[in-house]
This record gives structure tokens, sequence and C-alpha cells, in this order.
């Protein structure tokens, strides 16, 4: 059954890109993916659909396998970082078939080819899928080795001009340091990007994040395990923690 989609006039972002990790999706598990915590995720980006804004996804495979791990292991890394593009391949098939069960129209595009599964990554097909409602979710990362998810996911909310990357982790924004290691950390509410190089802070690999500053995109990065804080962030709530110029 179709979902029924409505556009709301409170919306702060009416285009988004959400970032999400392969780890995420092991939910309570050690590999591969967890049913609960991926209807969880399903059932939260259907709630942002459904209130008229234009989302597109992309997925890491980390949960699969990592290319950079497998390097470590004496594979090389070319080779490694290809299974791990696969590796994104089969979540994102999954919070497609996840958001369908739930009545959303999804198109998934994939930076390498493989047509009996999913449309090649063609930006023009990929805003127009946006335009008329569907969500967009991008496997394969960029297709290239030696780039993450991150990376891919810059690119293509670059390309697509969406308002924001929305980075969901299971911390609820960029701590002083690590909120689970010390307890002494504090959280930033708002974070310049130069801040955020002077001070080392992990928010995503460099070159994702050098894209999104020079192209003047910003970022949230908050906890994605907490219901409703999707939702609030795409209404202009204060959730998380947000990186701009």
């Amino acid at each position: 059954m179709r979902s029924l989609r409505l556009e709301t006039s409170n919306m702060k972002y009416k285009r988004i890109l959400l970032k999400l990790s392969g780890e995420a999706l092991m939910g309570n598990k050690g590999f591969g993916i967890d049913q609960v915590r991926l209807m969880e995720y399903a059932k939260e980006i259907k709630l942002a659909y459904d209130s008229g804004c234009e989302v597109a996804i992309v997925i890491g495979g980390g949960n699969i396998f990592r290319g950079i791990q497998a390097e470590q292991g004496g594979m090389d890394r070319v080779h490694g970082d290809y299974m791990g593009m696969l590796a994104t391949v089969i979540n994102s098939m999954a919070i497609q078939a996840a958001l369908e069960g739930l009545g959303v129209q999804t198109r998934l595009q994939s930076a390498i080819k493989m047509e009996q599964i999913c449309e090649p990554f063609i930006r023009r097909k990929a805003v127009r899928h946006l335009e008329k409602g569907r969500v967009v979710i991008f496997g394969a990362g960029s297709g290239n080795p030696y780039f993450t998810t991150d990376s891919a996911a810059a690119l293509r909310a670059i390309e697509i001009e969406a308002q924001v990357i929305l980075k969901g982790t299971r911390v609820d924004g960029i701590y002083t340091a690590d909120p689970e290691k010390d307890p002494t950390a504090t959280k930033y509410e708002k974070i310049s990007f130069e801040e955020v190089y002077s001070k080392g802070l992990e928010v995503m690999d460099l070159t994702a994040f050098t894209l999104c500053k020079e192209n003047n995109l910003p970022i949230i990065v908050f906890d994605m395990n907490k219901t409703g804080n999707l939702q609030k962030l795409i209404n202009g709530d204060k959730i998380g923690t947000l990186v701009e110029v």
C-alpha cells in the first residue's frame, strides 16, 4: 500500500541526505543486519517522507565488510574497497525492502552497474525521483576505491543540492572527547568547520568534510536511535550538533 504524503509548511529542510553507518544496522548483533533496528530506522524515515520531505540515503557497509580492515589482513586495498562497496548495496537493498514494506516509494541507484537490482547513478534521474516523491538510496559509495561512504554522502548531497547532511549515529552530537570513554566530555550545540579542523574532532573523514566546507553544506550529527529525532530535525528543532561555515 502506498504511503500518503503531506507537505507541511513548518519544515526547515525540504531536501536532505541521511547518512547512516553500516554498523548502526547491526543493532545488538555482532555482524550483519538486525531486523528490529532496520525497521526502527525505516519507520523514522517514513515519518520524514510522510511529512513531504525529499529524502536521499547513503549507508555504509561496515556491518558486513570494510576494505581498510581487509588491507590490514593482507588483501589488496582496491579489491577490498570494491568488496566494501558491494556490502553497501546489500544494506541499501535491506533498507529499500523495509521502506517499501511500509508503503514508501523508493529507488536504489548504484555507482557500480548492476541492472538486475538497481539503477545506475544518474544525477538528473535521482533529482527527478526526489521531486516525484520517492526516497532515493545511493549504493556502492562513489564507485571508486580509497573513498569512504562519508565522501560518497558528501558528493551525492552536493550533486542533488540537498540542504543538509544528517549524519545519524548512536551519539547525540559532537563532543569535546568520546563521551563513551570520557564522562567529562561536553557537547557542542553548534561548531564551525574551522573549529572542527583546529580541535581535531572526528566528524567525517577529511575528504568528505572538506567537500562539505567548500560547498557550504551544513552537517548535523545526531542520535538516530532516539525515536522522533529525524522528524524534529527536519522541522528545525535543535537536535544534535550543527556544523556550518
